[in-house]
């Protein structure tokens, strides 16, 4: 994890958040290429989660909601996690977390009796902090699709199942958040409520655990490091009657274990939240929100299977998975060997010689057609091997070089960063090639 962390900051991936304050624990900020990769991500799920299916359509809920939803969510009551604390050290633990219940795993220590702490950030709307004003930053995005529900149903006359998808952003004030950007504050999720039949809720359980895993395949994740986990009845949460985790083995360690290997951790959860979100809303919001049937005439509450993401740990373990360090030549060469659909850059221009202007002048005219389709980049800063090694880091495909023999033939190199194999393409072919290569129209 510590190479992953230091590729990051060291390529513009991802920077402690208030650096140049000292920080604040556990924020993060995503750089330049951090961004184009975590906006990548982002991309490939809505292009399968949506525009590949007839039956999900998209939203976008604020983040800011009446107190009331959370009350009818059970959030109120039951969003908490116990806590203890040493007595010695004073560092705070997750009971959920610890191996011993009555000793600290930092120093030994003695521990508190555990004490429930409700995990939703506060806030205040208005200019007076009272009562009255007071406010929860959402802790998953779910819910703005629940309570639209109705909306959704008398405006776009849809027809059970279908699904809502929604990327937003979620806050959790975690007693122990940690492990790079796998458990923070502040994070990103990727969620569908499919609304179904109750007859049809297992079935279709199944079949969104097998395609939400899939996905992770299809984009590169190894199988070996990708597995599903069934939930047992106590760990369920309150509104689940059943749940899968799709657990990818990051490079961390849990409480109590050897780093070695890796650890296990949800990436992704798909539950049966069965008619329990819809039946609550109506209660407390004292509004219709039952689905009318047209064919049986018949009224009720349909079940919700939900798989849940976060953009963040995606982005952890898509990182993770490609990050591979080989010796060529007696060097160490960092590569990173993202998915073409998830890497921030594909293609970077390279003159071979700056101080021929005609060369970087043919560089920047190809370089300026290729944005057009392409997400690309020029680069004249190094040395060519320099320049090949920085694009293997950030997980380039492609990188095309202009040399001289390019302004008599009109060819360019092209290398590609998995084979490091090199051909030699005629400028006027070259986005058509790209096309070929990166799958885009």
């Amino acid at each position: 994890m510590d190479k992953i962390v230091a590729l990051c900051k060291r390529r513009g991936f991802i920077f402690p958040g208030s650096d140049i304050y000292g920080g604040l624990s556990n924020t993060w900020d995503y750089g330049p290429y951090g961004v184009e990769l975590k906006n990548n991500l982002k991309r490939s799920w809505w292009k399968a989660s949506v525009h590949n299916r007839d039956d999900v359509l998209g939203m976008d809920a604020a983040i800011l909601m009446n107190p009331e939803v959370w009350k009818a969510s059970g959030h109120l009551e039951n969003f908490y996690d116990l806590k203890v604390d040493c007595k010695s050290c004073k560092k705070r633990f997750k009971v959920v977390d610890l191996k011993e219940s009555n000793k600290c795993p930092e120093c030994s220590g003695d521990l508190t009796e555990p004490r429930q702490f409700n995990l939703m950030f506060k806030t205040h709307q208005g200019a007076v902090e009272e009562e009255a004003s007071l406010l929860y930053l959402r802790p998953e995005t779910a819910q703005g699709m629940f309570v639209n529900f109705g909306n959704i149903i008398d405006s776009c006359h849809l027809k059970l199942p279908f699904g809502l998808a929604q990327i937003g952003k979620a806050f959790r004030n975690e007693i122990t958040p940690g492990n790079f950007t796998f458990r923070t504050r502040e994070f990103e999720q990727m969620e569908i409520e499919y609304f179904v039949h109750p007859d049809e809720a297992d079935k279709k359980l199944e079949e969104w655990i097998e395609e939400r895993y899939n996905w992770y395949i299809n984009l590169g994740i190894k199988n070996e490091n990708l597995r599903k986990r069934e939930h047992s009845n106590d760990e369920l949460a309150h509104y689940a009657r059943a749940c899968t985790d799709i657990e990818y083995k990051f490079p961390f360690s849990s409480a109590g274990e050897s780093a070695c290997g890796g650890a296990w951790s949800e990436l992704e959860g798909i539950a049966n939240r069965t008619d329990f979100d819809l039946k609550q809303h109506a209660k407390i919001s004292g509004k219709d929100l039952e689905y009318f049937d047209a064919e049986s005439k018949q009224r009720f509450y349909p079940y919700i299977i939900e798989p849940s993401g976060g953009v963040d740990r995606a982005v952890l373990a898509f990182l993770s998975d490609a990050y591979s360090e080989q010796e060529v030549r007696g060097r160490k060469r960092v590569l990173l060997s993202l998915h073409k659909d998830l890497a921030p850059v594909k293609i970077a221009i390279l003159p071979l010689l700056t101080k021929r202007a005609e060369i970087v002048k043919l560089a920047k005219d190809i370089c300026g057609n290729l944005k057009k389709q392409f997400y690309c980049v020029y680069d004249d800063t190094a040395a060519i091997g320099k320049l090949y090694r920085r694009q293997d880091e950030i997980g380039t495909p492609y990188c095309l070089t202009v040399d001289v023999q390019s302004l008599e033939d009109k060819q360019v190199t092209v290398r590609s960063r998995d084979s490091m194999q090199q051909e030699r393409i005629s400028i006027d072919q070259v986005a058509a090639y790209f096309r070929d290569k990166l799958g885009q129209d």
